[in-house]
C-alpha cells in the first residue's frame, strides 16, 4: 500500500499510510457488564498447560505432538468446513493428539463462563452478533500475543516468515497499542455495494458512478417493478457497507478518522450530510423494497437474489451466505459505491476491504502452541486455496488464487480491490465500539432514517448525540488514528 496522486487538491495518502493510521491500535468496543465481570474474575485456573514438544523444522512451534487441542469455530456465513479441513491437516501431522471441534452462532454465550472459569478453548473464531469484545479480552490479558506464530517460518516456505505472507494490513488490525498482535483475521473481505450483473443487463444499463445515475438506474428499475435497494433492516449496521466508503470519498479519509476518533462534529461534516441525503432520497422516492426495514440479513439476501432489488450493501461473505437462493445465471458482483459527482475527494472505486473473521487464542488455553500451529496450517497456500474456493472468499494469505476456478462474486470482488488500488479505507469504528456501531448509529440512527423515521439531519444530530456520549465514556478504552 504506497503511494497515490492528489485528488481536488488534497495531498495523496497511500494505501500503506492509510492502513497504518486506520489499523493502528487495534480492536476496542463497548464492552457489555456481564463480560467484564466475567474476564475480571477469570483469574483462577487456566495454569496447567500442556508441556512444550521438540522445536524442529517441521515443528517450528514446538507443539506437544499428543497434547490434545480444542477449536471453536463460529458457524455463519463462511460455514466451518474450511477449519474442519485444515483441522485434518493438524491431525494428520499430529496423530496422537486429540482434537476437539466444535462449532457455534453464540460464541459469548457458549465461551464467557469458560474464560470465566479459565479453561478456555485453544483456538477460537470470535465473530458474529454475539462476538466477544477482543478490547475487554486484550485489557483483562485474556488473549495470548500471536508473534511466534507469525514469527514462525510458513508451512510453504521456510525461509519466509508468516507475517510476510499475509495481506497488507492483517498484521497491523491485530494490534492495540503496541507490537503484540492479539488477533489473527483470517478472511479479507471487501465491502460495497453487490448486485446482479444480468439485472442490470436486463435495464441496459451500467453500474452508477455518480449518485444522479443512481437514481437513474433505481427509477428504470422501478418502473419495471424492481425495487432499487434492499438491506438487512433488522441489521441496519450493514448500511455502512457501502455509506462509510461513499463518505470517504466524498470528504476524504480524514472524515472517516475524525469518526472513528470520536472528534467533535464529526458527524456534521458536509460529505456526512451529503451522502446520508442521497440514502434518504433512495427512501423518499420510493426507491427501497418495501418491507425492508422488517427484513434480517438472510432475508433481505433472498429478496435481493430473487430479482425483487437490484442493489444490497454488504461483504464478500455474501456470496456463500446466499448461495442456496442465488439462480445460477445472477452473475453476482460488486461494486465501490457511487459517488456524488466530479466534486468528490478520492476517485470512484475508493473502496473499504479489511480483514474479517477474527482468530484468537486465549491466554489461558491449555495448548496454545497447538492453536497457534492450527493457524499456521490455515494461513498456508493449501488451506487458502481450500477457504476461497469453498467458501468464495480471499483469505489474509497474499495469493491462494492461482489455478482456482473463481466464482463471479469473488472474481468481481479481486477486480474492484484492483480498481480501488491504493484508494482503500478501512473504517476502524465496527471494531473499536461495538455497541456505538451496531445499536445506536446503525439501529438508532441509520435505521430510523432509512425506514423515513428520522431526517437526515435528525439522524445526523442523533448520531452526533451518541458519538459524544461515547467520547465522555471514562469507563471504554479510546483509541485514536496514528
Amino acid at each position: 500500500m504506497g503511494s497515490t496522486s492528489a485528488h481536488s487538491g488534497r495531498e495523496g495518502v497511500g494505501r500503506r499510510d492509510l492502513i497504518k493510521r486506520s489499523a493502528a491500535l487495534g480492536l476496542i468496543a463497548v464492552p457489555t457488564m456481564s463480560f467484564l465481570s466475567a474476564c475480571a474474575s477469570g483469574d483462577s485456573g487456566g495454569e496447567d498447560k500442556v508441556e512444550k514438544g521438540q522445536k524442529t523444522k517441521e515443528n517450528p512451534l514446538a507443539v506437544n505432538e499428543s497434547a490434545p487441542l480444542e477449536i471453536v469455530i463460529f458457524d455463519g456465513g463462511f460455514g466451518t468446513k474450511y477449519a474442519e479441513d485444515a483441522k485434518a491437516i493438524y491431525e494428520e501431522k499430529f496423530p496422537k493428539a486429540k482434537v476437539k471441534f466444535s462449532a457455534t452462532q453464540k460464541i459469548q454465550s457458549v465461551l464467557q463462563p469458560r474464560f470465566n472459569q479459565g479453561s478456555p478453548p485453544d483456538l477460537i473464531d470470535n465473530s458474529g452478533a454475539e462476538q466477544m469484545d477482543m478490547g475487554v479480552l486484550v485489557g483483562k490479558k485474556q488473549l495470548a500475543d500471536l508473534t511466534p506464530l507469525l514469527d514462525a517460518p510458513s508451512v510453504d516456505d521456510p525461509n519466509k516468515k508468516v507475517r510476510d505472507t499475509l495481506r497488507p494490513g492483517i498484521v497491523e488490525m491485530g494490534q492495540f497499542d503496541g507490537d503484540p498482535v492479539w488477533v489473527m483475521y483470517y478472511a479479507y473481505t471487501v465491502y460495497g455495494v453487490w448486485y446482479s450483473q444480468k439485472a442490470l443487463d436486463s435495464l441496459d444499463a451500467a453500474y452508477p458512478e455518480t449518485w444522479d445515475e443512481m437514481l437513474a438506474v433505481c427509477e428504470k428499475a422501478k418502473k419495471k417493478g424492481i425495487a432499487g435497494w434492499t438491506y438487512a433492516g433488522k441489521h441496519p449496521y450493514y448500511i455502512p457497507f457501502s455509506l462509510y466508503p461513499m463518505i470517504a470519498k466524498v470528504g476524504g479519509p480524514e472524515t472517516l478518522d475524525a469518526i472513528d476518533n470520536l472528534e467533535p462534529n464529526a458527524w456534521k461534516h458536509p460529505a456526512v450530510k451529503t451522502c446520508f441525503e442521497a440514502y434518504y432520497e433512495l427512501y423518499k422516492k420510493g426507491y427501497i423494497l418495501e418491507g425492508t426495514p422488517g427484513l434480517d440479513h438472510i432475508q433481505s439476501q433472498t429478496a435481493w437474489t430473487e430479482g425483487k432489488a437490484l442493489f444490497i450493501p454488504n461483504g464478500s461473505w455474501v456470496e456463500n451466505e446466499a448461495a442456496k437462493t442465488t439462480p445460477k445465471d445472477f452473475n453476482m458482483a460488486v461494486s465501490a459505491p457511487s459517488g456524488i459527482d466530479s466534486s468528490d475527494k478520492m476517485p470512484f472505486g475508493t473502496l473499504w476491504a479489511s480483514g474479517g473473521e477474527p482468530f484468537i487464542v486465549p491466554a489461558k488455553a491449555k495448548n496454545p502452541d497447538g492453536g497457534m500451529e492450527q493457524l499456521r496450517i490455515m494461513l498456508s497456500e493449501e488451506s487458502s486455496k481450500n477457504f476461497t474456493s469453498s467458501v468464495k472468499s480471499l483469505s489474509a494469505f497474499n495469493g491462494g488464487t492461482d489455478g482456482l476456478e473463481l466464482t463471479p462474486g469473488l472474481t468481481s470482488a479481486i477486480a474492484a480491490l484492483d480498481k480501488a488500488g491504493e484508494n482503500v479505507v478501512n473504517p476502524r469504528l465496527q471494531d473499536w465500539y461495538v455497541a456505538l456501531q451496531k445499536e445506536k448509529i446503525g439501529v438508532g440512527g441509520l435505521g430510523e432514517m432509512m425506514a423515513g423515521r428520522l431526517t437526515p439531519a435528525e439522524a445526523i444530530k442523533k448520531i452526533q448525540a451518541y458519538a459524544d456520549e461515547a467520547a465522555k465514556d471514562d469507563s471504554i478504552q479510546h483509541y485514536k488514528h496514528q
